[in-house]
């Protein structure tokens, strides 16, 4: 007996000797430096999906596979309460697609079918092209006067670091086509919304006013509208033939993937952040939005090797955003009159990090201020901007949460945004890795922040 206890007590004493040489666990900071020097979880989040699923255009089979995919890796690599929730939402697919000048300067042009363009029929149309220099002169034509003509709209696009040119630039796309179509045009092209100069025209989606019948729809490349700009400098009239042949195909199922850290208080309110998980189906979405969906993931994992954070980290994978905000405007309806204690969003490439927006910079200047100390060393710089939020975090802005916006370089977001070369190589792992590092301070200080946030700019 006497024996037994001894060995019991030895037992003991081995077992309380390694507890008390268990490291502890690795502060936030330690956490966020080696994210930036290490971290492959961002990476290969964006490597396998590109890789093993590609494109997932909203609403059809291939972005259900990339829910199941980002469902299967989400448990894979530990996170808590992973599910899809489910929605319905009407689904447009691209057809054939083919621009050529017919007559005078004869030749072919590069085109993509603007999201909810209308078809051509596959005998295509032809007609003569009116040119509108901006979005501002195409306002200017009188009613009517672009009866039984396509109209092209082109603009000045350039590169930011802050993306500002895509609202300059952004209604010829977003209303070009139904203001063209209210005024007699058989169809609309636009020169695409993009920086780069290759011959990759860039998709999006394009909407019409109710009242207009949708007309076909589609973007040049940057060099073809360069080139028709300068057949219309040459003085004579132009003629296009345009085929594009989509289709509205109706409701089709669609969802959202949700996942979290769950904190050590579950029931205060949580610090959501999101992406999206669809993407265009011309490129692999690697840029828009894999690396987003990759970054705030790697950030919430290398959290959770810490301590456990105060409040539960909630990942918002939304879907069908390209197309309309489906999933962001369905998770908001399914979740309404929950609180969100914060609400971040990454989508807008995977190139740094470099300025710090809020929604509280003024009203909580004192957590404003620690978060600004915190990520100073990864270059990112305090702003007096007020963060609105990206477009999947409609429940933070109806619940009236903290937001903030953490600001990516987006000079050369544009030459790839929607276009066949959102690949993979375009992603650069340093950068993406600065990501993760930024995303893990600012998300940790976040969860582990006890009071309440006062939105108020």
């Amino acid at each position: 007996m006497k024996s037994h206890f001894s060995a019991l007590a030895a037992l003991s004493l081995l077992a309380a000797t390694a507890a008390s040489a268990a490291p502890p666990p690795l502060s936030l900071e330690r956490l966020a430096d080696d994210a930036l020097e290490n971290d492959r979880v961002a990476w290969d989040f964006v490597e396998g999906i590109t890789t093993e699923v590609g494109p997932r255009q909203a609403g059809t089979e291939a972005e259900a596979r990339g829910r199941d995919w980002a469902v299967k890796w989400l448990k894979a690599n530990g996170f808590a309460g992973v599910k899809v929730e489910p929605y319905k939402m009407q689904t447009w697919v691209r057809g054939e697609e083919r621009a050529e000048i017919v007559g005078t300067f004869a030749q072919p042009m590069k085109i993509t079918a603007l999201g909810n363009s209308a078809s051509t029929g596959a005998a295509g149309l032809t007609a003569e092209v009116a040119y509108f220099p901006t979005y501002a002169d195409l306002v200017a034509a009188p009613a009517g006067s672009l009866a039984g003509k396509i109209a092209f709209i082109s603009h000045d696009m350039r590169p930011t670091q802050d993306g500002s040119g895509y609202g300059f630039a952004g209604p010829a796309r977003w209303t070009g086509a139904s203001l063209a179509a209210s005024k007699g045009a058989v169809a609309t092209v636009i020169r695409s919304i993009g920086t780069e100069n290759h011959r990759t025209p860039h998709t999006g989606g394009t909407t019409f006013a109710e009242g207009v019948t949708p007309t076909p729809a589609g973007a040049l490349s940057n060099p073809d509208a360069d080139n028709l700009e300068r057949m219309f400098a040459r003085g004579k009239p132009i003629r296009m033939k345009l085929t594009l042949t989509p289709s509205a195909v109706g409701e089709t199922d669609s969802g959202n993937v949700v996942a979290e850290i769950t904190g050590r208080d579950p029931k205060l309110p949580p610090v959501l952040i999101a992406c999206h998980l669809d993407s265009w189906d011309l490129g692999t979405g690697a840029i828009d939005d894999a690396s987003g969906c990759g970054i705030i993931a790697a950030a919430a994992k290398q959290i959770a090797r810490g301590d456990r954070p105060l409040r539960t980290i909630r990942l918002l994978f939304a879907g069908a955003e390209e197309t309309g905000l489906w999933g962001s405007r369905a998770y908001a309806a399914a979740h309404r009159g929950e609180a969100i204690h914060a609400g971040i969003e990454s989508d807008f490439g995977a190139d740094r990090i470099w300025r710090l927006d809020s929604n509280f910079t003024q009203s909580a200047p004192a957590l404003y201020q620690r978060l600004a100390k915190a990520v100073a060393r990864f270059g990112v710089a305090p702003s007096q901007e007020v963060a609105t939020g990206g477009a999947d975090l409609n429940l933070a802005r109806e619940s009236k949460s903290a937001i903030l916006d953490l600001q990516q370089d987006g000079t050369r977001y544009f030459d790839l945004h929607h276009t066949p070369d959102d690949t993979l190589d375009k992603v650069d792992p340093v950068q993406l890795r600065q990501n993760v590092g930024v995303w893990t301070q600012v998300v940790g200080i976040l969860a582990n922040e006890a009071d309440a946030i006062t939105p108020g700019a």
